[in-house]
């Protein structure tokens, strides 16, 4: 019992030490300044701390200055154009940043609250006005605005190097085939992260040409360098053989050799091969896929389709992926469009979820028979209906057999 009876006292004994301070101490040696003026601003009261704060003795200032003539130049204009008239207004006004000048030159950042004090007779008699210094929020802003400036700089940075290193991985420009035209496009979905989508057109030996199109997992450097190798392997074992089957099995041996340990890698092709096709105008396509969408088959007629190639295996995951292979012709008019999964799984608020492939399938039906470019054009406007819905890049590469020119186009 004694023991709580002891700190009873020695919390009473505290209690009365403070209760010595007399009101008036406690007003000069406040933790914030405080000042009193006339409805004109005239300084007719301010405790020690603020003097101490700004280097002016008393009679520097009372019924001498006014509250403004302790602003700088852009302060003092703010307090005469906005905050004196919000204070007249309003009778109050909270937490408004200034800076007020110290004796010495010197600036002190402070936020300001002032409320006017009205007389017996209900009438405005005086302002009065607390400052709280602010020079340690004043240097964490001007930290922080420097933390924010220097990231936007390096963000800057790092998307013209994403932007650099994706055109690195795409054609600069596509072979020229005499009697197709070839458009391509690549929507970028964040320019943040270097994406994994990739395509190209290059001649081949005896007056045929390859193309492929495909999509490596994940983003970022790590992707880029599977991209990069997945390019020149294509080219590189097309000129060796250019069957498409051939093509694809060799990339598959690569990068399972490649990428078969604690970091496993692989992507989805489809590698094509086009030859002239008699004096018709058209072209014998022989198409090889591992694992990739299928590609759309637009006719003259306008009838659209996908051409399945069911049983197709991802690249780079087995050490022996089944390759599913498909031969078609070209005829005037037609036009062969690849594209990567970017597109049917982005977002669609209209579809209430995932675009998907059916909606893609009767998107292209509305828009056959037509051209590379037109086929293209399209769906980049369908690419920015979605807007931040596209979470993946996407790839899409159209091949079309142009009509006669007497022919016209329906």
């Amino acid at each position: 019992m004694d023991q709580p009876a002891e700190g009873e006292e020695q919390q009473r004994d505290l209690f009365s030490a403070l209760l010595e301070y007399s009101a008036e101490d406690l007003y000069e040696h406040a933790p914030c300044g405080y000042l009193s003026t006339l409805l004109d601003g005239t300084i007719a009261k301010i405790n020690t701390t603020l003097l101490d704060w700004l280097g002016y003795e008393r009679d520097d200032l009372v019924g001498r200055r006014t509250f403004s003539d302790l602003l700088t130049v852009g302060g003092r204009l703010y307090h005469e154009t906005h905050f004196a008239p919000l204070l007249r207004m309003q009778g109050e006004i909270h937490g408004i940043a200034l800076e007020l000048k110290a004796a010495d030159g010197s600036r002190l950042p402070v936020l300001v609250t002032s409320t006017v004090r009205a007389g017996s007779d209900g009438l405005p008699l005086l302002i009065r006005t607390t400052v709280f210094d602010a020079r340690d929020r004043r240097a964490y802003e001007t930290e922080l605005l420097r933390a924010r400036q220097e990231s936007e700089r390096e963000r800057e940075r790092l998307v013209r190097l994403n932007t650099t290193l994706q055109r690195t991985l795409l054609p600069p420009a596509l072979a020229n085939v005499p009697g197709l035209d070839v458009t391509a496009h690549y929507h970028i979905a964040s320019p943040d992260e270097v994406g994994g989508d990739f395509y190209d057109l290059f001649p081949l030996a005896s007056g045929t040409w390859g193309f492929f199109l495909g999509d490596v997992c994940g983003k970022g450097a790590a992707a880029a360098a599977v991209t990069s190798l997945a390019r020149y392997t294509l080219r590189a074992a097309a000129v060796y053989d250019p069957d498409p089957a051939a093509v694809l099995t060799n990339l598959n041996t690569v990068m399972n050799h490649e990428y078969a340990g604690d970091d496993p890698r692989f992507c989805t092709v489809i590698f094509g091969l086009l030859t002239p096709d008699g004096d018709a105008g058209g072209f014998r396509v022989t198409l090889a896929s591992g694992g990739h969408p299928p590609a759309l088959l637009m006719r003259a007629d306008g009838h659209v389709d996908y051409l399945t190639t069911p049983g197709g295996q991802l690249i780079g995951v087995l050490p022996d992926a089944h390759i599913a292979t498909t031969t078609i012709r070209l005829d005037p008019g037609d036009t062969l469009l690849l594209h990567t999964d970017g597109l049917t799984e982005a977002h669609s608020a209209g579809a209430g979820g995932r675009y998907g492939d059916e909606a893609f399938l009767e998107f292209a039906q509305s828009l056959a028979p037509t051209t590379a470019d037109g086929a293209v054009a399209a769906i980049r406007e369908l690419l920015d209906t979605f807007g931040t819905g596209v979470d993946d890049d996407t790839a899409v590469l159209a091949l079309n057999v142009p009509r006669p020119a007497h022919e016209g186009h329906t």
